[in-house]
């Protein structure tokens, strides 16, 4: 998945321009109940306006709250001027990108701001992949790094009739191990199904319903 396909564009994203004082940038962000917008000179990117920064600039100017809120603009607090994304990037890219802000700015190589992917929509994908939006028997279990283990429980899963609601990986600390989760629908012969996999090579770790 890409980060074009997950991106609220720019049209439908909260935006400042650089020109905009603090007053009106606050407003902004109290009306849309959002921490923090990418910050613009015309189309261009100029980095994006927080809340966090708003206020760390604000204590360390000296200034009284009204002075500064009137005489500061977004373009003097935007932050992460050079910290953004690709719209062709790959979507997994954005996770560590909003560790410490509200979201991701997309820009083009010209420079000029594409759209947003904020940290709830990096959330909601998250739990996407993970199946967590629907009910079901969540399998944890490992199994040796072989060749054609992935495709041999597709075989198994589609012999017992399970709807394979989400499948993740992870790597072990042994290299030759995999962990991997799987969510299927509740069904009746989900017990079968279970011993099926620890006849064929997986070890069940968890099982666990949600």
């Amino acid at each position: 998945m890409f980060v074009k396909s997950v991106m609220i564009p720019k049209e439908k994203a909260y935006i400042v321009q650089s020109s905009e004082n603090l007053k009106e940038v606050l407003h902004k962000m109290e009306e849309y109940q959002i921490d923090g917008m990418p910050v613009v000179n015309g189309n261009h990117y100029g980095g994006l306006v927080t809340l966090n920064k708003i206020y760390k600039a604000f204590f360390e100017s000296g200034m009284q709250r009204d002075d500064f809120l009137a005489q500061t603009v977004a373009g003097d607090v935007a932050a992460y001027k050079e910290e953004y994304i690709d719209e062709e990037e790959i979507f997994e890219n954005t996770f560590l990108r909003v560790k410490d802000r509200p979201l991701v700015a997309v820009v083009n190589q010209s420079g000029e701001l594409k759209g947003v992917i904020t940290r709830s929509d990096i959330l909601e994908q998250f739990q996407s992949a993970f199946g967590m939006k629907r009910k079901g028997v969540r399998i944890s279990f490992s199994s040796s790094e072989a060749e054609g283990r992935i495709a041999r429980l597709a075989e198994i899963a589609k012999q017992f009739h399970e709807n394979i609601i989400s499948l993740t990986t992870f790597d072990e600390t042994d290299k030759f191990i995999r962990r991997i989760v799987m969510k299927v629908e509740k069904q009746q012969n989900i017990d079968k199904f279970v011993k099926k996999l620890e006849a064929s090579g997986f070890r069940v770790l968890d099982i666990k319903e949600d």
